[in-house]
This record gives C-alpha cells, structure tokens and sequence, in this order.
C-alpha cells in the first residue's frame, strides 16, 4: 500500500470489478474495504467518471436515459478499496414511491457505514447549483457524513467561474464538506488525478 500511497496512478490500474449489487436495504454487503461513493443528479456523468478514475471504459454503465441507475453498485478496486455508485437523484419521470425508496436506500447506506470514508457529491458544472444539490448537502451535513463537492463536465462549461464562486461561498457554510472543489472532465481526464489522489490520501 505504501507504493500506493506515491503513486495513486498505479492503485488505479488494478482489477476493478462489480462485486454487489443493491436495491433494498437488506442486499447492501458487509464489508472491510474503505469505501469511497459518488452521488449526484441524474445524468450529472456519475457512470463516465468512475469509468476515468479506473481507466475502464465500461465499468459502470453509461447510459444516455437519466435514472438508469436504480441500484447502489460496489465495485472492488484490486482488494485495495470500494467504489460505490449511488443512484442518481432529481429524475423526474419515476413515481413518488420509487423516489422514496431511492431516498432509503440512499440513508440507510449513508447512516452507520464506518467504512464509508467520503461521499463524493458530483454537479454538474454547465447549469446553476440546483435546489436539489444543495438538498443533498444538507442531508450529508445533518448524517455527519463528510463529503466533497466534484464538478463535472467543466470542458464544456460556459458557467465554470460563476458556479465554482457559488459554490465556494456555500461550503463555507456547510460544516460537513471538505473545502476542496475537485474540477473534472471524463472527456478530457482533466482533475481525475487529483481525484485519484484525494482518494489515496484517505487510505
């Protein structure tokens, strides 16, 4: 762990593979890994920056339809560490009840993990902070989860200095978030070494 820990590049180029799968709270596994999860709207790139922090192409699945993720996914990083994919929120065309079982799944995973190290909250860099991110922020700041804010998509931005400001200003506020703002682009790779690195520091 220790080379690792110089360099993050190679702990990312191990064997990544699904390993469990969550729909209900009763399938969520036990496990030793520290555990690293990403959580973000629908269609925020969730699936295609997993897929550039592993160096896969299809390890989590990129689909073009918001909401496809409708489980919490595990994905074993060389025996090493855990990634998980939490759905993804603020999808529209699903009914109140599935929404409500999305927002269980979501906190009974959240509440009481030790193993959980962070929670990556993904926002999309080319629309205004949303009523429903900063939702989630006060979520994780009310479970004590500590949390960081990763933009995505920031290639295409034309917005990229307005909400990187907006946001700066709001985590001053929220005692949960580390004060870090992580740019990316899965396009690009653009911050994906940071967040490897970020991820490596925890362990």
């Amino acid at each position: 762990m220790k080379n690792f820990m110089k360099n993050s590049k190679n702990l990312f180029r191990l064997s990544c593979e699904f390993f469990a799968g969550a729909a209900n709270p009763g399938q969520i596994p036990n496990s030793n890994l520290p555990e690293f999860a990403f959580v973000g709207r629908s269609n925020v790139g969730k699936s295609s920056l997993i897929n550039a922090l592993t160096h896969r192409k299809s390890l989590a699945r990129v689909s073009q339809q918001p909401g496809r993720t409708r489980q919490i996914n595990f994905f074993d990083l060389g025996g090493a560490l855990s990634l998980v994919d939490l759905p993804g929120y603020g999808f529209a065309r699903i009914s109140n009840q599935e929404r409500n079982s999305w927002d269980r799944l979501i906190y009974k995973y959240i509440v009481g993990r030790p193993q959980l190290k962070r929670v990556f909250l993904l926002i999309d860099s080319r629309h205004e902070l949303k009523e429903i991110d900063m939702k989630m922020m006060t979520f994780l700041d009310d479970c004590a989860t500590p949390y960081q804010i990763i933009l995505t998509k920031t290639d295409k931005s034309k917005i990229l200095k307005d909400i990187l400001a907006e946001l700066e200003e709001t985590i001053k506020k929220r005692g949960a978030c580390y004060p870090e703002i992580i740019l990316t682009s899965s396009s690009t790779k653009t911050g994906i070494d940071k967040l490897q690195a970020a991820i490596v520091a925890m362990l």
